[in-house]
């Protein structure tokens, strides 16, 4: 039985459970500095995702020119001890308002910024009365969507298995190694060395090749343009939008680099007689690099080298020889991905209705995802359900990006 008491003022709402006396606090507001102490505290540890360090998320706002109206930052607390943030940004999707992640699927997954410790000692009660008290203090949309979020973090499991309703869709992949020495007699075969091998001597046979971790702010800002002028090629053959050039997100990108933006970027590059063939966009946390982008040439004439595969093949000797734990390829699976990552983390879409057509919105957006699940193992299925897909991207006004469709 929980005894509730709504505080006058701003943003306070006490509710205690009497079976744990522990007496759960939620405060918002609409301005990021306000919050920037706590999540920092929170944040010092290893995060999931570069959605959940403040300094990203700050640029994300500043950058995107998001107005204060349509952020929102909900703190919990429990016994005056700040437990979890979530950051959020009110948009429209699907046709209605929607609390949900700052940046989209700009990176691999999300997750409320948290002490997952102190989490997991809460219980599900403790864990329900916390995430229900601050999902309850949003108001001015009709759905709280949280898209991709991992089904353990810190090493515990279910600690959002009470905020809202859930759907598994995707999955995470991660390579975890403690030595580049680990990495290499764990994850390449003698048949995949040999590989390796083969396509770095056919690229070596065509000119000089030199792999750079850039540390020149010059540097780096030229491979970032060819990283996007390279990304945007192969969109472009691929008859698929480029969200990049489309959604104005290359100066984000750009403008990240500067050393006042606080996010630690690290920018690796692949060269053939000078020229860029292959560059990866990473950000690091602690001893987790995350790769958000990355690209290669579209000459012909390179690909029996795989510019882009022995780009990451450096990369991977590179970060792990230098102290990295863990090297975060997103979500979606690839070839890469097999090769390399031996972590794999189901992701969840998180659903809360704010108002009954948020409600009824989630229940029919939960079954289009499920039928996606499906559909992807089905030949026949898949065309059908892109070309509805399409269709309701069309009615609600949507300029989709073709790669998040099916």
């Amino acid at each position: 039985m929980e005894a509730v008491a709504r505080a006058t003022g701003s943003f306070v709402e006490p509710l205690v459970t009497t079976r744990s006396r522990a007496e759960i606090t939620v405060r918002v507001t609409r301005r990021i500095e306000e919050v920037e102490q706590v999540w920092r505290g929170l944040s010092v540890g290893p995060i999931e995702s570069p959605g959940q360090s403040y300094d990203f998320i700050r640029h994300w706002v500043s950058n995107r020119g998001i107005s204060e109206e349509d952020q929102c930052y909900v703190v919990g607390e429990v016994d005056g001890q700040a437990v979890a943030i979530l950051p959020l940004h009110r948009k429209r999707m699907f046709g209605l308002h929607v609390y949900t992640w700052f940046p989209g699927s700009q990176v691999g997954c999300y997750a409320p910024v948290a002490d997952a410790e102190r989490l997991a000692g809460m219980g599900a009660s403790g864990l329900a009365n916390l995430w229900r008290a601050m999902t309850r203090k949003l108001g001015g949309a009709d759905l709280l969507f949280l898209r991709s979020m991992p089904a353990e973090v810190g090493g515990h499991k279910g600690l959002f298995d009470q905020l809202g309703t859930s759907l598994t869709t995707e999955t995470l992949f991660r390579a975890a190694f403690s030595s580049w020495e680990q990495a290499d007699s764990e994850q390449r075969s003698r048949s995949r060395r040999k590989h390796d091998r083969q396509q770095g001597d056919r690229l070596v046979a065509l000119g000089k090749v030199e792999f750079e971790e850039v540390t020149d702010p010059a540097v780096a800002y030229q491979a970032v343009d060819v990283m996007f002028r390279q990304r945007s090629a192969r969109f472009k053959a691929q008859n698929i939008r480029d969200p990049f050039v489309c959604d104005g997100l290359i100066s984000f990108y750009r403008d990240a680099l500067c050393p006042g933006s606080g996010i630690d970027v690290r920018i690796h590059t692949l060269r053939l007689d000078g020229d860029i063939v292959a560059v990866r966009y990473n950000i690091v946390h602690g001893e987790r690099m995350f790769c958000l982008i990355s690209s290669m040439a579209a000459c012909e004439r390179l690909q029996t080298g795989s510019p882009g595969k022995q780009n990451l093949l450096r990369v991977m000797q590179t970060v792990f020889d230098r102290g990295m734990r863990v090297f975060d390829m997103g979500a979606g699976f690839t070839d890469e991905k097999r090769h390399w990552c031996n972590v794999q983390v189901p992701l969840r879409q998180h659903y809360v209705a704010l108002t009954p057509l948020g409600f009824a919105v989630g229940v029919a957006h939960r079954q289009y995802l499920a039928l996606r699940v499906k559909a992807k193992a089905s030949a026949g299925l898949k065309p059908r359900l892109r070309q509805l897909s399409q269709r309701i991207d069309h009615l609600l006004g949507r300029d989709k990006p073709k790669s998040d469709q099916l």
